[in-house]
Parts: C-alpha cells; structure tokens; sequence
C-alpha cells in the first residue's frame, strides 16, 4: 500500500510541474522505502541536513522545484517550512509532506497524503459523527485496524479471505511481498486550505 501511496503523490507533483524534488529526511525505515518509489518517477536529491538554515541554502543551490518533509513535526518540521517560506531565494518552491504530518500541526498550503474516499459510506459518516468533522484519517485507519482485527480473532487468525465493513470501504486482505494488507484503499493528496485551516481541500486522487 506504501508504495501504491508515494506513487500517487509522485503522479500529483508531476501533474503540478514539480519534476525536480528536494528530499529532507530523519533516518527511518518507512521514509526510505518511500524515496525509493519517488525516484521511479522524479528526480530526486536527498539534502544532508535538517537544520533549517542549511536546508534553505542546499535547496537553493540544488534547483529543486519543490521540497518534501520526511521528518518529525513539530521540530524539526515547523522551523523547516517557516525557513523556507522567509527565503526569498526560494519563493515558488511548494513544500509536500507525503506522510501526513500536516493534518497533525495545522500546517496550510503543505501537500499530503491521506487514505479517505471522497465520500465516506454510511458507516464511515457514523464514525465521522462520532470523532467529530475534524477528525484526522489516521482515526479512520484506526478504527477499520480494530475492526480487522475484531474479525480475525473470530476466525482464530486465519488472514486468508478476510473481508470487513470499515470506516472507509469493505477492507478485503491480500497477501503482498509476504504482508497481509489492504491492497487497494482510496487515495488523496490533500491540504489544508489557507483560508481555513480547519478545512482539508482534495488536490488529487488515485
């Protein structure tokens, strides 16, 4: 499901006309295996620090049409974008941030990705109702993880043919690359709107 993810934020940075992209990223497993997707459809340069300062001037120096956070929030992510967005070398430069980190500081105007359907079924508008409208999506993953899980005790662990009403759509398991997983949740890159911050508006879906 990753790598189906990263692709589909790789399609809208193409589709947007960022093709050149600077990475800033804290050591992680996860991060990594999503660059590597990155790099099947954009050219990518990793930059050598998070320190803000250096960041801007690497991404000045490197001639990346946009920058992409794979690090924590809010430090050093916060001090990253309000750097970037002070340099004057780097107006037009859009910062993404494909794992979600956005939706948890508030941060408007940033690009991530988020696994909602445009429209939630009648279950997932229960489950909204009962979160509240501001609810982040990882409460929805949440919620269809508890109820996967409900299922496959009742089935004594048995992975094969599990399917679920979830929050978001029947969740039915597939084996990948030895990993059981949900194969095809919907997709959005999303931001928050900088007109109202409280308000997620859908750039793109895949």
């Amino acid at each position: 499901m990753q790598s189906r993810g990263w692709r589909v934020f790789a399609e809208y940075l193409l589709s947007v006309g960022h093709e050149q992209v600077a990475v800033v990223m804290q050591p992680s497993v996860y991060w990594a295996a999503g660059v590597e997707v990155l790099r099947k459809y954009l050219s990518v340069v990793v930059l050598s620090s998070v320190e803000p300062g250096p960041v801007c001037d690497e991404l000045a120096e490197c001639g990346a049409t946009a920058l992409l956070l794979l690090v924590g929030t809010p430090v050093p992510g916060v001090p990253i974008v309000e750097a970037v967005r002070r340099d004057a070398r780097l107006a037009g430069v859009l910062v993404g941030a494909p794992a979600g980190q956005p939706e948890w500081v508030g941060l408007a105007g940033i690009p991530f990705l988020r696994y909602l359907p445009g429209e939630l079924s009648p279950l997932g508008a229960r489950v909204r109702a009962a979160l509240g409208d501001d609810a982040s999506f990882v409460a929805f993953e949440g919620y269809d993880a508890i109820a996967v899980l409900n299922e496959l005790l009742r089935r004594d662990g048995d992975w094969s043919g599990v399917s679920v009403e979830g929050s978001r759509g029947e969740i039915t398991l597939a084996r990948s690359q030895g990993v059981w997983q949900w194969m095809w949740p919907a997709i959005q890159v999303a931001e928050l709107d900088p007109a109202n911050p409280a308000h997620a508006r859908i750039l793109h879906t895949g």
